[in-house]
């Protein structure tokens, strides 16, 4: 039994659906409302399932572990079906570091942790909070885009079918949309994303698609 601690919007937990999706794996979702002025993730009932008291987490036969991309390669390596991450180790190690600039480099800025900092200790208001946002999003996206140039005229990055790097990507792209950054400079990355976000995968993953984001 695997169960998902999830919420909605967070495009770490979004990584993981992608994950699980494309493996057909079967998972309950227990949400997590880590809104600012909700946060349960800061519960102790959460603490005792994640000490970080971040999404997502994992926890499958009574055993818990977090990190989205950790959560990846186990999905990877323990559920059957459609390989994330490709098996030439060369290619691997570039659809690695392809997911790893935006899980390590981009995201890592632009999560709620340090927004939320930005606001209360430096008095960012939210027009400050965005360009901080799309600073990070754009400096990546350029890294990104060159990196993305070698799969030019395929529909993937590294492959055949959509893996590691488009599980990151994904979930990447649709928070910058949310910001409102400009995207028209990485042509390669919105053709990998339109590809995916047309995948029944990646549709079912999509936040919007989450029950938590429906009004009941």
């Amino acid at each position: 039994m695997i169960r998902l601690y999830d919420y909605w919007r967070s495009s770490a937990a979004y990584r993981v659906r992608i994950a699980l999706n494309l493996k057909g794996a079967a998972y309950d979702l227990v949400p997590i409302n880590i809104l600012g002025g909700v946060d349960q993730q800061l519960t102790d009932e959460y603490r005792s399932v994640n000490p970080q008291m971040r999404v997502p987490s994992l926890e499958v036969d009574g055993r818990v572990a977090g990190q989205s991309m950790a959560i990846i390669e186990w999905i990877d390596e323990a559920l059957e079906g459609p390989a994330l991450l490709p098996k030439d180790p060369w290619t691997r190690l570039q659809a690695r570091a392809f997911a790893d600039v935006i899980a390590c480099d981009i995201h890592p800025l632009n999560n709620l942790s340090p927004l939320a900092y930005l606001r209360k200790e430096f008095g960012a208001d939210e027009a400050a909070i965005a360009r901080w946002y799309g600073e990070w999003i754009v400096r990546g996206f350029k890294a990104l885009e060159e990196m993305a140039q070698a799969s030019e005229g395929r529909d993937f990055l590294f492959g055949d079918a959509p893996g590691i790097a488009e599980i990151a990507l994904i979930p990447q792209m649709a928070n910058a949309r949310r910001f409102k950054v400009a995207l028209d400079a990485f042509p390669r990355l919105l053709a990998v994303d339109a590809a995916c976000r047309g995948l029944e995968p990646f549709v079912l993953a999509a936040p919007e698609n989450q029950p938590a984001a429906k009004p009941a």
